[in-house]
């Protein structure tokens, strides 16, 4: 046997297969979610250059007409172009979700985090602020506060916000429970790291994955409790192209005129349903079973979410 067949038939001589690490495609429907909050934010930053007609201007000849070429969605009882209206309420309530939810988030992962890492007195005070927070309707709050201060986008967004901060503050702490009885917390302490780098640099980081999904879900909801609260007058002025006033202006125009609320319906449950798939995505993805609290309408009525 020749020197070439016996290198041939060597194992060590054959080549080594390359392993390729499979590469993990984003799932379908969280960029089908993360789509639909896209096109949103997208309008609600361009709706004066999207829109075919200014939509405060009335016409009244042109006042209930029915979908057509010249207004995609028709018109309502002043002759409004729906289609106008509707991309330009994405901007009030695009505005104030996010920053109602930011607020919500940060305040609720502070609390949640403290109360959760340090325990004892001040996580049974914390808590029981937090429960009598989340046991206050937030719509009879906001009645208060717009009877005190006026409506405005700052109360709405307040009332919003402290609304879900009780949410937020009990899945934090009930995943910082998990995190402080685990090995390398004992190990920080024991190098003697101050509480609040401990908070900060051991803890935090790994329960984000709790945080985000809190927060993508509280955002679907800040959406549609904005929506409920311009509905029952308490957010935006009527007349506002907001979502959640545009329903409330057109409801009694639903069976001549449904196109009037169901534009407006439509475009709040496709965001509330665009951020669900991201939320729900992220949430599987974490390995999390289920998220804590409710969310809607549930929210804003004062029952009690604890898990």
């Amino acid at each position: 046997m020749s020197a070439l067949d016996q290198r041939a038939l060597d194992p060590a001589a054959l080549p080594v297969p390359v392993r390729r690490t499979a590469r993990r495609r984003p799932s379908p429907v969280l960029l089908a979610g993360a789509a639909v909050v896209l096109f949103w934010a997208v309008v609600a930053l361009l709706w004066p250059h999207l829109v075919p007609y200014a939509p405060d201007v009335q016409v009244p000849q042109d006042r209930f007409l029915p979908p057509s070429g010249a207004h995609w969605l028709g018109t309502d009882q002043f002759g409004r172009d729906v289609l106008s209206r509707m991309l330009a309420g994405s901007r009030p309530v695009m505005q104030v979700a996010p920053a109602a939810t930011a607020v919500a988030v940060v305040a609720g992962t502070a609390l949640g985090l403290l109360a959760g890492a340090r325990g004892g007195w001040l996580d049974e005070v914390l808590m029981r602020l937090v429960d009598a927070v989340a046991v206050f309707p937030a719509i009879i709050a906001a009645v208060l506060f717009v009877a005190l201060l006026g409506r405005s986008v700052t109360v709405l967004l307040l009332v919003i916000a402290a609304a879900f901060v009780p949410l937020v503050a009990r899945s934090v702490r009930a995943a910082t429970l998990v995190e402080r009885e685990k090995p390398y917390v004992a190990a920080a302490r024991l190098r003697g790291e101050p509480f609040w780098s401990l908070l900060l640099r051991e803890i935090l980081p790994n329960i984000r994955g709790t945080v985000l999904v809190e927060a993508t879900s509280r955002l679907g909801d800040a959406v549609f409790a904005a929506a409920t609260l311009s509905f029952l007058g308490l957010g935006q002025p009527p007349g506002s192209p907001e979502w959640g006033a545009s329903i409330s202006d057109n409801r009694v125009w639903l069976q001549n005129a449904p196109w009037t609320v169901l534009s407006p319906a439509l475009a709040i449950a496709s965001l509330v349903v665009g951020v669900a798939l991201v939320a729900d995505t992220l949430r599987k993805s974490s390995g999390q079973s289920g998220l804590s609290g409710q969310s809607g309408l549930s929210s804003l009525s004062g029952k009690d979410g604890t898990v």
